[in-house]
């Protein structure tokens, strides 16, 4: 049975932290800030993979309450997304990604971030989407306050 997954994430920007987006460290004069490595591509896109499998949101399985998440590189939640598929057979065919911020310039990086997410998901560079987009200087968005991300994960779940 082919089913899809809606995943979103918003993070705040602070200074003193890497901006870090699907596994790529990006140059930016201010990070996010979050329990774990606050990279919202990947927890965009996890949550989708498990929303299409009908599991909890992220949170469920690193709670944000948990000293041992600290810090966590979210490719280690993109595995574990990818490793809960494995246990139920589901097979994901594609995963599609828009990140919303003023800045900074992301889509030189999209390469490279295919390539963490891919490999954090058993999925090739042209199964993964990487768009990228502004709120048009409307809201916290537009404000530069942080960022969000929105991602839709196609997979192909054994019916029971």
């Amino acid at each position: 049975m082919i089913r899809t997954g809606l995943g979103y994430d918003v993070h705040q920007f602070a200074e003193g932290r890497a901006l870090i987006l699907g596994g790529v460290t990006i140059p930016h004069d201010r990070g996010l800030v979050g329990h774990s490595d606050a990279d919202v591509l990947c927890h965009a896109i996890a949550d989708a993979v498990l929303g299409a499998m009908g599991e909890p949101d992220i949170g469920h399985f690193f709670p944000p309450n948990d000293p041992s998440c600290e810090g966590i590189c979210s490719l280690e939640i993109l595995r574990k997304a990818r490793s809960l598929a494995d246990e139920k057979g589901a097979v994901l065919h594609n995963i599609d990604s828009t990140l919303v911020a003023e800045a900074p310039k992301v889509l030189p990086h999209a390469q490279a971030m295919k390539a963490c997410i891919g490999e954090a998901l058993g999925l090739s560079k042209n199964q993964i989407g990487i768009k990228a987009t502004t709120n048009e200087k409307m809201g916290f968005l537009g404000r530069e306050e942080g960022m969000a991300a929105m991602a839709v994960a196609t997979i192909d779940m054994p019916t029971k």
